[in-house]
């Protein structure tokens, strides 16, 4: 299928890991369907004169609270989709990529506390890695921890 012929989502999303092996995550709270509401890294949509580093940063801060740097990308990923996720209140007949940028990132300041308001993520937390296993996350979790251990 030619590029014209589909939608696309750039992402960037952060992996973010304290001492206490505990892992920086933004509640997802499903948008317009509150059944897919789950744990996922702290990221969302590049806006269209940002770049890749400079939305994950925004990202980072409106879901988290807290200013990031980033130090490294890990991993890549896309996905595609029959149509475009009615989660995002968007809700077309043409098919919908999404492509990932996950990075490793550290934390610079701030304070933990989701600045958005109105959006999509309702709280951020750290979470321990060893009991992900046992909470609701998205996939990109997984994805961005192998990236990660593969890296440090």
């Amino acid at each position: 299928m030619h590029f014209s012929d589909y939608d696309t989502r750039l992402a960037g999303y952060a992996v973010i890991v304290n001492e206490d092996n505990e892992i920086l995550l933004s509640w997802f709270n499903g948008g317009n369907d509150r059944a897919h509401a789950l744990w996922t890294l702290p990221g969302g949509g590049i806006e269209y004169e940002e770049s890749i580093e400079v939305g994950t940063i925004r990202e980072i801060k409106e879901e988290t609270g807290f200013d990031a740097e980033l130090v490294r990308p890990l991993t890549t990923h896309s996905f595609t989709e029959n149509r475009r996720s009615p989660t995002f209140g968007r809700s077309t007949p043409r098919p919908f990529k999404g492509v990932r940028v996950v990075y490793q990132a550290r934390i610079t300041g701030g304070t933990l506390g989701t600045l958005e308001v109105d959006g999509t993520t309702d709280r951020a937390e750290w979470v321990s890695i060893d009991s992900l296993a046992d909470e609701r996350h998205a996939r990109i979790i997984d994805i961005g921890l192998d990236a990660w251990r593969a890296a440090v």
